[in-house]
């Protein structure tokens, strides 16, 4: 089995669970395994919706990448919620559940929860393709889901916070020569809330402390941070090792160096003393949001750590957000 030191992971109004309870010493060593739990608010009634398992939006290696589509069953809103089933770059089916779009199905929102290709077996680079990979088929099949492609939002926490950002400052435009029509849309999205994102891997927690060699520090991002690329000749995978090489993996997989004037709408909650994902990222993505004139707000919560146990209440902060820059005027 495979043995992990994993944060407790505390996303939307679901607890996904990484394998060590809350408050945990990060040296203990446990079995990974992701669990969900979905409690219910005693004022919040379960919302009415449809659910459609395991729609597959790509395929890689062969094998299917798939997301949950959850539609209201009234008062539809038109737009759509990316939510990203990730935490440590794990990614399972099992851990999706009502839960974790009800702040969402509650206001109107056709909810898709993404689950990416996961860790030990993926890297970083190639989950962030698959999630661009996932909107663009969530725009292409727009009128199937009575969504407007132009309302999309994204959210997640920690991983899902990360990958949210990519989308948020990095979705491309489509390329009009593709043979795949999915990959002639669009990945790019209009709004962004997410909780504890890791944003600059070259400067986690401060100048210069890079994460360019973290399978070698922290075992604990596995096989995400392990970049490997194919020898055309050998055929062959082959580590990558030259530092600069490394430095440039790195600064593309971090949101922080891609935000433009054009990024969305974005808006973070972090807490004010996470150990695991430093609040200096969340921070200093704000103050790049702000000098570039993007729309931002930053949430600390006092005393926090990386999740917490009223996150579904915090969870209607995002979905304000949301409201706010995707709903209709």
């Amino acid at each position: 089995m495979l043995s992990r030191k994993l944060p407790l992971l505390v996303v939307g109004a679901a607890v996904i669970a990484l394998g060590v309870r809350a408050g945990a010493d990060h040296g203990s060593r446990v079995k990974a395994k992701v669990a969900i739990q979905a409690p219910i608010a005693a004022q919040t009634a379960e919302p009415s919706f449809a659910r459609k398992e395991d729609v597959i939006y790509g395929r890689k290696y062969g094998i299917a990448l798939t997301m949950d589509v959850f539609t209201p069953k009234k008062d539809v809103n038109g737009a759509a919620i990316v939510f990203v089933v990730s935490g440590g770059f794990f990614s399972s089916h099992e851990a999706i559940g009502p839960g974790l779009a009800r702040p969402f199905l509650n206001r109107g929102y056709t909810v898709f929860a993404v689950v990416h290709g996961s860790q030990p077996r993926y890297q970083v680079p190639e989950i962030i393709q698959e999630m661009n990979r996932a909107v663009r088929f969530i725009r292409h099949h727009a009128k199937d889901y009575g969504i407007d492609p132009e309302r999309i939002g994204v959210t997640g926490g920690s991983a899902g916070g990360h990958l949210s950002l990519m989308l948020a400052t990095a979705g491309s435009n489509g390329d009009p020569k593709a043979r795949d029509p999915v990959d002639r849309e669009s990945s790019r999205v209009q709004a962004v809330a997410c909780f504890f994102p890791a944003t600059d891997f070259l400067n986690f927690g401060g100048p210069g402390k890079e994460k360019i060699r973290a399978t070698d520090h922290d075992p604990r991002f596995g096989a995400s941070f392990d970049y490997r690329e194919v020898d055309t000749e050998t055929r062959l995978w082959e580590r990558v090792t030259d530092d600069a090489k490394l430095r440039e993996i790195t600064r593309a997989i971090s949101p922080i160096y891609h935000i433009t004037p054009n990024t969305p709408p974005t808006f973070i909650i972090h807490g004010g003393q996470d150990k695991l994902v430093p609040l200096q990222q969340s921070e200093s993505f704000a103050a790049k949001l702000k000098e570039a004139g993007v729309e931002a707000k930053l949430v600390v919560k006092k005393g926090a750590g990386h999740g917490w146990p009223d996150i579904p209440r915090d969870a209607e902060q995002l979905a304000d957000w949301l409201d706010q820059h995707l709903r209709k005027r």
